[in-house]
Protein backbone atom coordinates (compact mmCIF):
# COMPACT_ATOMS: atom_id res chain seq x y z
CA UNK A 1 0.00 0.00 0.00
CA UNK A 2 1.12 3.51 -0.84
CA UNK A 3 1.98 5.95 1.76
CA UNK A 4 0.54 9.30 1.95
CA UNK A 5 2.76 11.94 2.60
CA UNK A 6 2.47 15.05 5.01
CA UNK A 7 1.99 17.85 2.18
CA UNK A 8 -1.31 15.69 1.71
CA UNK A 9 -3.09 17.16 4.35
CA UNK A 10 -3.78 20.69 4.94
CA UNK A 11 -1.02 21.71 7.11
CA UNK A 12 1.36 24.75 6.77
CA UNK A 13 4.35 24.78 4.30
CA UNK A 14 6.52 25.34 7.33
CA UNK A 15 5.48 22.48 9.34
CA UNK A 16 5.55 19.93 6.61
CA UNK A 17 9.67 21.15 5.68
CA UNK A 18 10.00 20.86 9.41
CA UNK A 19 8.33 17.46 9.51
CA UNK A 20 10.80 16.56 6.69
CA UNK A 21 13.68 17.97 8.37
CA UNK A 22 13.10 15.74 11.60
CA UNK A 23 12.54 12.82 9.21
CA UNK A 24 8.96 12.39 9.31
CA UNK A 25 8.86 11.37 5.47
CA UNK A 26 5.64 9.66 4.97
CA UNK A 27 2.86 9.23 7.96
CA UNK A 28 2.41 5.80 9.52
CA UNK A 29 -1.00 4.10 9.19
CA UNK A 30 -2.20 5.47 12.69
CA UNK A 31 -1.32 9.39 11.45
CA UNK A 32 -2.97 8.13 8.10
CA UNK A 33 -6.08 7.58 9.57
CA UNK A 34 -6.55 10.04 12.40
CA UNK A 35 -4.98 13.15 10.71
CA UNK A 36 -7.43 13.81 8.68
CA UNK A 37 -10.25 13.91 11.58
CA UNK A 38 -8.47 15.94 13.94
CA UNK A 39 -7.69 18.53 11.51
CA UNK A 40 -11.34 18.17 10.88
CA UNK A 41 -12.18 18.90 14.84
CA UNK A 42 -13.98 15.94 15.34
CA UNK A 43 -13.71 13.77 18.24
CA UNK A 44 -11.31 11.05 17.84
CA UNK A 45 -10.96 7.10 19.30
CA UNK A 46 -8.27 5.61 17.77
CA UNK A 47 -6.86 2.00 18.61
CA UNK A 48 -2.88 2.40 18.21
CA UNK A 49 -0.01 0.74 20.11
CA UNK A 50 3.57 2.26 21.34
CA UNK A 51 5.35 2.82 18.77
CA UNK A 52 2.64 3.79 16.05
CA UNK A 53 3.41 7.07 15.03
CA UNK A 54 0.59 7.82 17.21
CA UNK A 55 2.43 11.15 19.12
CA UNK A 56 3.41 12.89 16.06
CA UNK A 57 -0.45 11.83 14.89
CA UNK A 58 -1.95 14.01 17.95
CA UNK A 59 0.89 16.21 18.24
CA UNK A 60 0.73 17.52 15.01
CA UNK A 61 -3.06 17.88 15.06
CA UNK A 62 -2.61 20.37 18.31
CA UNK A 63 0.11 22.68 16.81
CA UNK A 64 -1.72 22.91 13.58
CA UNK A 65 -4.21 24.43 15.32
CA UNK A 66 -2.40 26.20 17.99
CA UNK A 67 -3.43 30.18 18.13
CA UNK A 68 0.59 30.92 19.02
CA UNK A 69 -0.59 34.98 19.61
CA UNK A 70 -2.68 33.61 22.33
CA UNK A 71 -0.41 33.13 25.24
CA UNK A 72 -3.48 30.57 26.88
CA UNK A 73 -3.39 27.24 27.79
CA UNK A 74 -4.76 25.50 24.62
CA UNK A 75 -4.09 21.99 24.18
CA UNK A 76 -3.57 19.63 27.69
CA UNK A 77 -2.14 15.79 27.17
CA UNK A 78 -2.61 13.42 29.79
CA UNK A 79 -0.11 10.55 30.09
CA UNK A 80 0.28 7.23 32.75
CA UNK A 81 3.68 7.82 33.60
CA UNK A 82 6.20 10.86 34.11
CA UNK A 83 8.40 9.34 31.70
CA UNK A 84 5.85 8.82 29.14
CA UNK A 85 5.18 12.79 29.48
CA UNK A 86 8.44 14.02 29.17
CA UNK A 87 8.94 11.94 26.08
CA UNK A 88 5.81 13.29 24.24
CA UNK A 89 6.95 16.68 25.22
CA UNK A 90 10.01 16.28 23.88
CA UNK A 91 8.89 15.19 20.49
CA UNK A 92 6.10 17.74 20.85
CA UNK A 93 9.21 20.21 20.69
CA UNK A 94 10.85 18.78 17.86
CA UNK A 95 7.48 19.23 15.94
CA UNK A 96 6.83 22.55 17.06
CA UNK A 97 10.09 23.71 15.98
CA UNK A 98 8.12 24.80 12.75
CA UNK A 99 7.13 28.30 14.50
CA UNK A 100 9.02 30.61 17.53
CA UNK A 101 7.53 30.72 21.01
CA UNK A 102 5.75 27.55 21.72
CA UNK A 103 5.70 27.18 25.13
CA UNK A 104 5.00 23.72 26.41
CA UNK A 105 5.26 22.95 29.52
CA UNK A 106 5.64 19.07 31.37
CA UNK A 107 3.32 18.50 35.27
CA UNK A 108 4.15 15.34 36.88
CA UNK A 109 4.89 14.54 40.10
CA UNK A 110 8.84 14.01 41.65
CA UNK A 111 9.37 17.53 40.63
CA UNK A 112 8.71 20.79 42.96
CA UNK A 113 4.91 21.87 42.78
CA UNK A 114 5.92 25.69 43.82
CA UNK A 115 8.83 25.41 40.59
CA UNK A 116 5.53 24.55 38.89
CA UNK A 117 3.66 26.74 39.82
CA UNK A 118 6.17 29.66 39.25
CA UNK A 119 5.84 28.03 35.50
CA UNK A 120 2.79 28.34 35.40
CA UNK A 121 2.43 31.99 36.15
CA UNK A 122 4.46 32.46 32.81
CA UNK A 123 1.55 30.67 31.09
CA UNK A 124 2.11 28.21 28.25
CA UNK A 125 0.33 26.90 25.07
CA UNK A 126 0.24 23.51 26.01
CA UNK A 127 0.33 21.10 28.97
CA UNK A 128 1.42 17.44 29.73
CA UNK A 129 1.42 15.76 32.31
CA UNK A 130 0.09 13.09 34.35
CA UNK A 131 -3.99 12.73 35.87
CA UNK A 132 -2.70 13.20 39.74
CA UNK A 133 -0.69 16.13 39.80
CA UNK A 134 -1.94 18.38 36.78
CA UNK A 135 -5.54 17.54 39.02
CA UNK A 136 -3.37 19.38 42.07
CA UNK A 137 -2.39 21.67 40.40
CA UNK A 138 -6.18 22.71 39.10
CA UNK A 139 -7.60 22.51 42.72
CA UNK A 140 -4.93 24.74 43.89
CA UNK A 141 -5.82 27.63 41.37
CA UNK A 142 -2.59 27.34 39.67
CA UNK A 143 -3.80 25.69 36.54
CA UNK A 144 -6.70 27.73 34.20
CA UNK A 145 -8.48 25.17 31.44
CA UNK A 146 -10.80 28.13 30.24
CA UNK A 147 -9.09 28.67 27.14
CA UNK A 148 -8.67 24.97 26.55
CA UNK A 149 -9.70 23.93 23.30
CA UNK A 150 -7.98 20.26 23.06
CA UNK A 151 -7.88 17.11 25.56
CA UNK A 152 -5.83 13.91 24.83
CA UNK A 153 -5.41 10.87 26.88
CA UNK A 154 -2.69 8.72 25.74
CA UNK A 155 -2.60 5.35 26.84
CA UNK A 156 -5.63 5.15 28.46
CA UNK A 157 -6.08 1.70 29.20
CA UNK A 158 -2.58 2.46 31.09
CA UNK A 159 -4.17 5.37 32.97
CA UNK A 160 -7.06 2.86 33.70
CA UNK A 161 -4.75 0.01 35.05
CA UNK A 162 -3.04 2.53 37.63
CA UNK A 163 -6.47 3.57 38.60
CA UNK A 164 -6.53 7.39 37.32
CA UNK A 165 -9.85 7.22 35.92
CA UNK A 166 -11.75 9.18 38.40
CA UNK A 167 -9.12 11.67 38.57
CA UNK A 168 -9.16 12.35 34.45
CA UNK A 169 -12.50 12.46 34.77
CA UNK A 170 -12.28 15.48 38.16
CA UNK A 171 -9.74 17.05 35.47
CA UNK A 172 -12.33 17.13 32.66
CA UNK A 173 -14.73 18.72 35.03
CA UNK A 174 -12.33 22.21 34.63
CA UNK A 175 -12.14 21.92 30.97
CA UNK A 176 -14.79 23.89 29.07
CA UNK A 177 -17.55 21.68 27.26
CA UNK A 178 -16.99 22.91 23.51
CA UNK A 179 -13.83 21.18 22.48
CA UNK A 180 -12.16 18.55 20.92
CA UNK A 181 -11.11 15.34 22.18
CA UNK A 182 -9.01 12.39 21.20
CA UNK A 183 -7.95 9.56 23.20
CA UNK A 184 -5.51 6.71 21.98
CA UNK A 185 -5.36 3.27 23.62
CA UNK A 186 -3.85 -0.02 22.13
CA UNK A 187 -7.20 -1.82 24.48
CA UNK A 188 -10.52 -0.62 24.68
CA UNK A 189 -11.85 -2.49 28.04
CA UNK A 190 -15.35 -1.99 29.24
CA UNK A 191 -14.22 0.91 31.51
CA UNK A 192 -12.65 2.87 28.71
CA UNK A 193 -16.01 2.48 26.52
CA UNK A 194 -17.53 4.00 28.96
CA UNK A 195 -15.41 6.57 29.39
CA UNK A 196 -15.88 7.86 25.80
CA UNK A 197 -19.49 7.94 26.20
CA UNK A 198 -19.00 10.32 29.02
CA UNK A 199 -16.14 12.71 27.63
CA UNK A 200 -16.59 12.36 23.74
CA UNK A 201 -18.57 13.98 21.36
CA UNK A 202 -19.97 11.54 18.15
CA UNK A 203 -16.48 10.70 18.12
CA UNK A 204 -14.67 8.90 15.16
CA UNK A 205 -13.17 5.37 15.48
CA UNK A 206 -9.51 4.48 13.82
CA UNK A 207 -7.33 1.00 13.93
CA UNK A 208 -4.26 0.99 12.46
CA UNK A 209 -3.13 -2.37 11.56
CA UNK A 210 0.11 -1.92 10.96
CA UNK A 211 1.57 -4.93 8.95
CA UNK A 212 5.16 -5.71 11.00
CA UNK A 213 6.94 -8.73 11.69
CA UNK A 214 5.70 -9.74 15.12
CA UNK A 215 8.83 -9.90 17.68
CA UNK A 216 10.77 -13.42 17.75
CA UNK A 217 11.29 -13.92 21.32
CA UNK A 218 11.88 -17.25 22.98
CA UNK A 219 9.16 -17.65 25.90
CA UNK A 220 10.72 -19.58 28.71
CA UNK A 221 8.97 -20.67 31.98
CA UNK A 222 10.10 -21.71 35.10
CA UNK A 223 8.39 -23.39 38.27
CA UNK A 224 11.10 -21.95 40.84
CA UNK A 225 11.33 -22.35 44.84
CA UNK A 226 11.33 -18.40 46.24
CA UNK A 227 14.70 -19.60 48.49
CA UNK A 228 16.71 -20.08 44.75
CA UNK A 229 15.25 -17.48 42.92
CA UNK A 230 17.90 -14.87 42.87
CA UNK A 231 20.57 -18.32 42.18
CA UNK A 232 18.07 -19.18 39.22
CA UNK A 233 18.19 -15.81 37.86
CA UNK A 234 22.01 -15.37 38.07
CA UNK A 235 22.34 -18.79 36.53
CA UNK A 236 19.82 -17.64 33.58
CA UNK A 237 22.39 -14.52 32.67
CA UNK A 238 25.02 -16.82 33.26
CA UNK A 239 23.45 -19.33 30.93
CA UNK A 240 21.85 -16.81 28.35
CA UNK A 241 24.41 -13.83 28.65
CA UNK A 242 22.17 -11.18 27.91
CA UNK A 243 24.12 -7.58 27.36
CA UNK A 244 21.31 -5.93 29.13
CA UNK A 245 18.15 -7.02 30.84
CA UNK A 246 14.78 -5.38 32.78
CA UNK A 247 13.68 -7.91 35.61
CA UNK A 248 9.96 -7.31 36.61
CA UNK A 249 9.05 -7.21 40.25
CA UNK A 250 5.85 -6.38 41.69
CA UNK A 251 6.46 -4.92 44.55
CA UNK A 252 8.79 -1.64 45.24
CA UNK A 253 10.33 -3.27 47.91
CA UNK A 254 11.36 -6.57 46.11
CA UNK A 255 12.81 -4.33 43.23
CA UNK A 256 15.22 -2.76 45.94
CA UNK A 257 16.00 -6.17 47.19
CA UNK A 258 16.72 -8.11 44.52
CA UNK A 259 19.29 -5.01 43.07
CA UNK A 260 20.82 -5.10 46.21
CA UNK A 261 21.38 -8.79 45.96
CA UNK A 262 22.38 -9.06 42.44
CA UNK A 263 25.13 -6.48 43.41
CA UNK A 264 26.18 -8.00 46.11
CA UNK A 265 26.69 -10.67 43.71
CA UNK A 266 29.01 -8.93 40.88
CA UNK A 267 26.08 -7.74 39.03
CA UNK A 268 25.74 -4.26 37.75
CA UNK A 269 21.87 -3.94 38.57
CA UNK A 270 19.85 -0.38 39.35
CA UNK A 271 16.31 -0.45 40.74
CA UNK A 272 13.30 1.49 39.32
CA UNK A 273 10.04 2.41 41.14
CA UNK A 274 7.23 5.11 42.04
CA UNK A 275 8.84 6.00 45.43
CA UNK A 276 12.10 7.34 43.41
CA UNK A 277 12.54 11.14 43.82
CA UNK A 278 12.66 12.31 39.86
CA UNK A 279 16.16 13.21 39.64
CA UNK A 280 16.97 9.40 40.73
CA UNK A 281 14.48 8.01 38.23
CA UNK A 282 16.21 10.18 35.34
CA UNK A 283 19.97 9.10 36.98
CA UNK A 284 18.53 4.79 36.66
CA UNK A 285 17.04 5.45 33.46
CA UNK A 286 19.59 7.43 32.02
CA UNK A 287 22.34 4.81 33.05
CA UNK A 288 20.38 1.94 31.47
CA UNK A 289 19.84 3.63 28.29
CA UNK A 290 23.45 4.54 27.93
CA UNK A 291 24.57 1.11 28.66
CA UNK A 292 26.22 2.28 31.96
CA UNK A 293 24.13 -0.04 33.77
CA UNK A 294 23.43 -3.84 32.17
CA UNK A 295 20.08 -5.26 34.61
CA UNK A 296 16.93 -2.95 35.54
CA UNK A 297 14.97 -4.06 37.98
CA UNK A 298 11.78 -2.66 37.93
CA UNK A 299 7.78 -2.40 38.64
CA UNK A 300 5.61 -2.16 35.85
CA UNK A 301 3.93 1.14 36.56
CA UNK A 302 7.56 2.49 36.65
CA UNK A 303 8.59 1.15 33.49
CA UNK A 304 5.70 2.12 31.52
CA UNK A 305 6.83 4.61 28.52
CA UNK A 306 10.43 3.39 28.74
CA UNK A 307 12.04 4.03 25.45
CA UNK A 308 14.78 1.20 25.89
CA UNK A 309 15.99 -0.52 21.94
CA UNK A 310 17.46 -3.73 21.57
CA UNK A 311 16.70 -4.98 24.66
CA UNK A 312 17.96 -8.61 24.58
CA UNK A 313 16.15 -10.05 27.96
CA UNK A 314 12.87 -9.67 29.87
CA UNK A 315 12.60 -11.61 33.53
CA UNK A 316 9.27 -11.67 34.80
CA UNK A 317 10.56 -12.28 38.51
CA UNK A 318 7.01 -12.50 39.39
CA UNK A 319 4.23 -14.22 37.13
CA UNK A 320 2.26 -11.02 35.89
CA UNK A 321 -1.31 -10.19 37.25
CA UNK A 322 -2.63 -10.37 33.73
CA UNK A 323 -1.75 -11.92 30.30
CA UNK A 324 -1.85 -7.86 28.70
CA UNK A 325 0.70 -7.29 30.91
CA UNK A 326 2.85 -10.10 30.46
CA UNK A 327 2.47 -9.75 26.32
CA UNK A 328 3.46 -5.60 27.21
CA UNK A 329 6.36 -6.74 29.52
CA UNK A 330 8.17 -9.18 26.68
CA UNK A 331 7.05 -6.83 24.07
CA UNK A 332 10.35 -4.82 24.86
CA UNK A 333 12.31 -7.57 23.82
CA UNK A 334 13.31 -9.18 20.39
CA UNK A 335 12.65 -5.77 18.30
CA UNK A 336 13.44 -4.91 14.78
CA UNK A 337 14.47 -8.34 13.66
CA UNK A 338 16.55 -8.63 16.57
CA UNK A 339 15.56 -12.00 18.37
CA UNK A 340 14.51 -11.60 22.17
CA UNK A 341 14.23 -13.99 25.26
CA UNK A 342 11.88 -14.03 28.08
CA UNK A 343 11.98 -15.94 31.49
CA UNK A 344 8.96 -16.14 33.49
CA UNK A 345 9.41 -17.67 37.31
CA UNK A 346 6.01 -19.42 38.90
CA UNK A 347 5.47 -20.84 42.49
CA UNK A 348 4.62 -24.01 42.49
CA UNK A 349 1.23 -22.48 44.36
CA UNK A 350 0.64 -20.38 40.84
CA UNK A 351 0.47 -23.96 38.40
CA UNK A 352 -3.07 -22.96 38.13
CA UNK A 353 -2.41 -19.19 37.12
CA UNK A 354 0.07 -20.27 34.56
CA UNK A 355 -1.90 -23.04 33.04
CA UNK A 356 -3.43 -19.99 30.70
CA UNK A 357 0.50 -19.35 28.86
CA UNK A 358 0.98 -22.60 28.31
CA UNK A 359 0.89 -23.44 24.67
CA UNK A 360 2.96 -24.69 22.05
CA UNK A 361 5.47 -21.86 21.64
CA UNK A 362 6.56 -21.47 24.95
CA UNK A 363 8.92 -24.50 26.44
CA UNK A 364 8.34 -24.76 30.47
CA UNK A 365 11.30 -26.16 32.35
CA UNK A 366 12.58 -27.64 35.31
CA UNK A 367 15.83 -26.64 36.47
CA UNK A 368 17.50 -29.15 37.64
CA UNK A 369 20.98 -28.19 37.70
CA UNK A 370 22.65 -24.74 37.83
CA UNK A 371 25.89 -23.86 36.01
CA UNK A 372 29.39 -22.78 38.15
CA UNK A 373 28.04 -18.49 38.60
CA UNK A 374 30.96 -18.53 41.27
CA UNK A 375 33.17 -16.07 38.92
CA UNK A 376 30.29 -14.79 36.58
CA UNK A 377 29.92 -10.78 36.75
CA UNK A 378 27.85 -8.52 34.46
CA UNK A 379 29.61 -5.27 33.98
CA UNK A 380 28.71 -2.23 32.24
CA UNK A 381 30.50 -1.64 28.87
CA UNK A 382 30.38 2.42 29.57
CA UNK A 383 30.29 4.34 32.95
CA UNK A 384 28.46 7.37 32.99
CA UNK A 385 29.95 11.27 33.05
CA UNK A 386 27.79 13.87 35.01
CA UNK A 387 28.58 17.44 33.65
CA UNK A 388 26.95 19.92 35.97
CA UNK A 389 25.98 22.21 32.87
CA UNK A 390 22.80 21.58 30.01
CA UNK A 391 20.52 23.37 27.53
CA UNK A 392 20.25 26.76 30.20
CA UNK A 393 24.02 27.10 29.73
CA UNK A 394 23.38 26.57 25.96
CA UNK A 395 25.44 23.57 25.82
CA UNK A 396 24.89 21.46 22.44
CA UNK A 397 26.32 17.69 21.91
CA UNK A 398 28.70 18.90 19.83
CA UNK A 399 30.29 21.24 22.05
CA UNK A 400 30.63 18.39 24.99
CA UNK A 401 32.27 15.77 21.89
CA UNK A 402 34.63 18.61 21.07
CA UNK A 403 36.01 19.30 24.84
CA UNK A 404 35.98 15.90 25.91
CA UNK A 405 37.94 15.07 22.33
CA UNK A 406 39.56 17.56 22.72
CA UNK A 407 41.41 18.77 26.04
CA UNK A 408 40.13 15.64 27.63
CA UNK A 409 42.28 13.69 25.46
CA UNK A 410 39.57 10.93 24.89
CA UNK A 411 39.03 9.40 21.19
CA UNK A 412 35.50 9.36 19.44
CA UNK A 413 34.92 5.58 19.57
CA UNK A 414 35.10 6.01 23.68
CA UNK A 415 32.29 7.77 23.93
CA UNK A 416 28.73 6.73 23.48
CA UNK A 417 24.87 8.41 24.25
CA UNK A 418 25.18 12.03 25.50
CA UNK A 419 22.25 13.33 26.80
CA UNK A 420 21.26 17.19 27.66
CA UNK A 421 18.79 17.77 29.64
CA UNK A 422 18.20 21.56 31.18
CA UNK A 423 21.17 21.96 33.75
CA UNK A 424 22.98 18.37 33.57
CA UNK A 425 24.15 16.70 30.87
CA UNK A 426 24.91 13.10 30.84
CA UNK A 427 27.75 11.45 29.07
CA UNK A 428 28.30 7.60 28.18
CA UNK A 429 32.09 7.12 28.53
CA UNK A 430 33.63 3.32 27.71
CA UNK A 431 34.96 2.27 31.35
CA UNK A 432 38.95 1.89 30.94
CA UNK A 433 38.48 5.86 30.66
CA UNK A 434 37.43 6.64 34.00
CA UNK A 435 41.34 6.71 34.87
CA UNK A 436 41.20 10.24 32.37
CA UNK A 437 38.58 11.79 34.08
CA UNK A 438 39.02 15.38 35.39
CA UNK A 439 37.04 17.07 37.88
CA UNK A 440 36.41 19.87 35.92
CA UNK A 441 35.79 20.48 32.46
CA UNK A 442 36.19 23.33 29.64
CA UNK A 443 33.55 23.94 27.12
CA UNK A 444 32.74 26.99 25.20
CA UNK A 445 35.90 28.43 27.23
CA UNK A 446 33.65 28.11 30.60
CA UNK A 447 34.79 25.71 33.13
CA UNK A 448 31.94 22.90 34.57
CA UNK A 449 32.11 20.59 37.35
CA UNK A 450 31.99 16.81 36.49
CA UNK A 451 31.33 13.71 38.64
CA UNK A 452 30.65 9.87 37.85
CA UNK A 453 27.17 8.85 38.31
Amino acid sequence: MKTQKFSSLKLSDTMVKNLDNIGYKTMTPIQEKALPFILESRDLIAKAKTGSGKTAAFGIGLLSKLDVKKFRIQSLVLCPTRELADQVARELRQIAKFTHNIKILTLCGGVSFRYQESSLRHQAHIIVGTPGRVLKHLNKNSLNLEDLNMLVLDEADRMLDMGFIEEIQNVIEFAPKQRQTLLFSATYPDEIIELCKSILDDPVEVEAQIQEAANEIDEYFYEVDEELKVKTLIGLFASFKPKDVIVFCNTKIECDELAEELQDSNIDALALHGDLEQYERNDVLVQFANKSCRVLVATDVAARGLDIKDLDMVVNYNLPHSKEIYTHRIGRTGRAGAKGISATFYAKYELESVEIYNDEKREFLKINEFPDTSSFEMKPEFFTLVIEGGKKDKLRKGDVLGSLTGDGGLNGDNIGKIDIYDRQTYVAIKTPMMKNITKNILIKKRKFTSWIL
